[in-house]
Parts: C-alpha cells; structure tokens; sequence
C-alpha cells in the first residue's frame, strides 16, 4: 500500500509537470517540427491552408469592396443592398462561429474543415452567375457560413500542433495571424486584376478556383492532432447546449441584421421594425450569457472571461477591427465615386497595404518573444488611430502620399500587431480540447464588430447624403465615416493601458490554462498535448495495483 502511495504521489507530480512552461521562457533554438507532420513541406503547407482559412470571409470582404459599384450597375442595387454584401457575409460568419468551434471540438476538427474548403469554393462559384440583389446577398451569406465552419477547426488544429512554445511556433502564428488582414487586401488586388481583364463576375469565379486548390492542400497536409472525438448520440446533445447555440444565434443574427439594415429604412433608426430586431437581439443576447452561467455544459464558459486580460484584449481588437474594415470599406468606395477609379486602379493604390502586411507579420515573428506585448498592442492602436485620422482630414484634391498611402501603411500595421498579440494570448489562455472555443470567441469578436461597423457607417453615410449640406460636396459622407472610425480607433486605445501582458501575449497574472487544471485537473488531450504518453501511464497505474 505504501509503494501504490508513493507510486500515486510520483504519477500526480507527473501530471503537474506535464503542463507546458510559460510562454515567455522561450527556447533558444527555433524548435523541432511537430510530429504530426511527415516533412517540412507538409508543415508550410498546412500553415498556409490554415491562414487561408481564417482569411475566408476577409478575403471575400477585399473582392466585394473593389467591385461594388460595378456590381450595383449591374443588378441596380440600392447603397443599403451593396452594403449587405458584405455585412452578410459577416453576419453569417458571426452568427455560427460559436457553433461550429463547439462541433469541431466535439466530432473532430480535420473533416469540418476539408469540408468548409469544399463548400466555400462551390459557393463562390454559384454566386459568380448572380442575377439580382437579393440572389448575391445570399450567397455573400452562404460564403460566410463556410468560414465559419473553416476557422475554429483549423485554430483548433494549429494550437494542438505548435503547444510547444518555441520560434517555430512564432513563425506559424505570425503567418495566420496574417489571414485577416493581408486575406482583405490580396482580395482587393486578385479583384481588380480580374474584373478589369474580364468583369467584376470573373472575380468570384477566380475565389473559387484558389480555394479548390487549398481544398485540395487540406486533403493531405492538415494533420490528425485531436486524441478524443465523440460520436452523434442523444447524450452528446445533451452536452451540446441546445438552447444556447440557439440563443446566440438568433441574438447575434438579429443585433446585426438590424444595424445593417437601419440605413436603408424609410425612418433610418425610427423605423418600428429596426428597434424590435435591436431590442430582440440585445435581449437575446442577454438570455444566451445568463444561460451560459446556469448551463451545466456551456457553449461559451464565462470563465473564459475571468481572465482580465482575456477580456481587454477582446475589446481592443474589437474596436480596433472595427475601425480598420469599416475604413477599408468605404475608402474603396471613395476611390470609385469620388476619384473615379477603376477596379484596377483601386487594387493598384491598394498594393502598398499588402506589402506592408507582408512585412509586418516577419517583424511580428521576430519581436513577439522578445518585445512586451502590451508595448506591440499600443503601437498598433496608434497606427489604427493616425490612419483613420489621415483619412479623417482628406479634401477634395489631397495628394494620394500624403493622406491615403501613410494611412493604407499605418492601417496594416495595426491590424497585423494586434491579430499576432490577440491570436498568441487566445491560445495559451485555454486549454488545448478547448483550441477552436478559443478561436471561436476570438473570431466572432472580429466578425460581429465588422457587421456592427458597417451597419453604423451605412447609417451614417446616408444620413450625410441626404442633408442640404451634403450636397455641396461629394466627400462629405465619406469624411463623416472616417470620423467615426477615430472614434472607434481612440475608444480602443484608451483600453490598452490596462493590459498587464507580457512576450508573447502571456500573463504576468494566473492564466486561464492554471485555473482550469486548478479546477478540474489535467485532462487526458492536455497530457498528450504537453508530450506525456497517456497510455504508458495508465499501465503504469495498472500494474502498480
């Protein structure tokens, strides 16, 4: 009985051991390749199929917003129904992220992935051949959901394979912390190649051919990192919280439906029907956080959110976000109405946003370990803010360098900064059976803030255009959103202050990961995550009795 204690006290420090060492005591060396891929070509691979998936519904936002108005020409779409393109988009990808990282995390995260590729491309492909308004704005909808099915899984996958903190792992979180941002600008670009070679149509057929391809790049280099699945019986959904996948989606469907949709009502923010949908989904939103407290198998933990920083950071981006698509969106716009671009022109002017996203994501890989997060959070909200504050102050006649190319540089670099911190502090504050919940939360974050800006830009833009004063210059709409983008840049630079992070977006405080073992004690992925061999174990514990 006393060797079995003793046996027992040796198999509980192996399990306190076994959690991976702070991220911010980093190894020298730049880390062995995971083993769950066969060859270096393999791992950049699945990186790069990884960063395509989370850069789905940016890169689909980058298409759309270059050939807006040739696409409003053509189908006669009003300013309200060329908004919802994107806003669908987002909508959709807000709606069921939460979902959808629940099902990854529950039945397996590699087949939902392949699967999301497959059906993006097929949707894409469809939505090439539209004939009205409302027939794009669905499919932008469909093309949205298949991101959202695409992102938790291949967060998810990522996380169990780099858990080892090392450079290599670094470098692979820089390049799909890349997905968003460089995700929109590439879009931009691939779409006015296309639209001015053939027409605004031959840009979606183009999005679906690139996604064949990493349809295919999924099939064989996305590896099978996750040790325990479950399969589909009555006492999975019982832990699958029905009521609240429901109640987050119909909370977040109606919120952002109805800021969408409030700058087109006849009475703008007045009309009955936009107050019901907002009050509805405010209250169901509500409904779903307090259920999640009293839901014994909850969708989205509250614990998660313990976490101070957690949190902050959450908003920081959020806001952030907010600003650089929202910006995004309408300088697109600017460059068509205003300066009569063309669709190549704007991808053109656009190019010196994607180089410098390029450029950025290496500095990331190199600083993250080395520069205090915090720091690289501030940097990157002041670039939000002196670039919206560039465009904020544009006139009729302002030199392109002077205003729109510092601005575009300014813009990248904060987006860029801010997804490596969010993304690195996401993941190691959750433990990895809960990697595509952590993505999850994070990315509907990003996605309902772009659905929630658009809707308030839109508003704002059509109540600028319909004023007398208004009418006296085409670029006052377009000033009057910019502004707001300041105002949502310098609301998340006053959070930053607060945050307590460190190198690679670690603590100095608990961390969630410390707080869940606390609670529940090591579980049997988490052993196999931090590189204990399980079933050796077991034996072990076996044969000692």
């Amino acid at each position: 009985m006393a060797s079995i204690a003793e046996n027992d006290g040796a198999l509980s420090n192996l399990e306190m051991d076994s959690s991976p060492p702070p991220t911010n005591e980093l190894p020298n060396s730049i880390g062995s390749r995971p083993e769950c891929f066969s060859s270096t070509l393999q791992e950049c691979l699945f990186v790069l199929t990884a960063t395509m998936s989370i850069g789905m519904s940016s890169f689909l936002a980058g298409i759309c917003t270059v050939i807006t108005a040739p696409i409003g020409r053509t189908l006669n779409m009003t300013s309200a129904q060329i908004t919802w393109i994107n806003a669908s988009s987002a909508l959709t990808s807000g709606t069921f992220l939460l979902f959808f990282a629940k099902v990854a995390d529950t039945f397996g995260r590699r087949s939902l992935l392949i699967f999301g590729m497959a059906a993006f491309s097929i949707s894409s492909l469809i939505a090439g051949f539209a004939t009205n308004a409302l027939y794009l704005d669905v499919f932008a909808g469909l093309l949205g959901l298949w991101s959202a099915a695409s992102v938790p899984p291949a967060i998810g996958i990522l996380g169990a394979a780099y858990h080892v903190p090392s450079k290599r792992k670094n470098w692979a979180f820089a390049c799909f912390s890349a997905g968003n941002p460089v995700g929109f600008v590439m879009g931009t670009i691939f779409s006015g190649i296309a639209a001015h070679i053939f027409n605004w149509r031959a840009s979606f057929y183009l999005l679906a051919i690139i996604y064949v391809f990493f349809f295919g790049a999924a099939c064989w280099t996305v590896p099978r990192t996750q040790q325990v699945t479950e399969r589909f019986t009555v006492g999975t959904l019982k832990r699958f919280d029905l009521l609240g996948i429901l109640l987050s989606m119909a909370g977040i469907a109606l919120f952002c439906s109805s800021l969408t949709i409030a700058g087109g009502a006849p009475h703008g923010w007045k009309t009955s029907y936009v107050l019901v949908l907002l009050l509805l989904g405010i209250a169901l939103i509500a409904g779903f956080i307090g259920w999640e407290g009293l839901c014994k198998y909850p969708l989205m933990p509250l614990a998660t959110w313990r976490d101070r920083n957690f949190s902050l950071i959450n908003i920081i981006v959020l806001l952030g976000f907010m600003s650089f698509s929202t910006s995004a969106f309408w300088l697109s716009l600017y460059m068509q109405d205003v300066l009569r671009f063309s669709a190549l022109q704007v991808a053109i002017h656009l190019l010196p946003q994607a180089i410098g996203g390029i450029l950025v994501n290496i500095v990331a890989g190199l600083v993250l370990h080395r520069v205090d997060n915090k720091l690289l959070t501030g940097i990157g909200a002041l670039s939000y803010l002196g670039s919206v504050l560039l465009l904020a102050n544009i006139k009729e006649g302002s030199s392109y360098w002077a205003f729109i190319f510092p601005s575009l540089i300014l813009s990248v670099i904060g987006a860029d900064l801010q997804f490596n911190v969010a993304n690195m502090y996401v993941m190691s504050s959750l433990p990895p059976h809960q990697q595509s919940l952590a993505g999850g939360i994070f990315n509907t974050v990003t996605k309902i803030c772009s659905a929630i800006g658009l809707g308030i830009s839109a508003s704002i833009y059509n109540a600028e255009s319909t004023g007398t004063e208004a009418l006296q210059t085409t670029i006052r709409p377009y000033k009057m959103v910019f502004w707001f983008c300041v105002a949502s840049a310098g609301l998340s630079l006053a959070f930053v202050p607060f945050l307590t992070i460190g190198t690679q977006g670690q603590s100095k405080g608990t961390s969630l990961v410390s707080l869940e073992k606390e609670k529940k004690g090591v579980e049997g992925e988490e052993k196999v995550g931090a590189g204990v061999d399980v079933g050796a174990v077991e034996k072990e514990t076996k044969a000692i009795s």
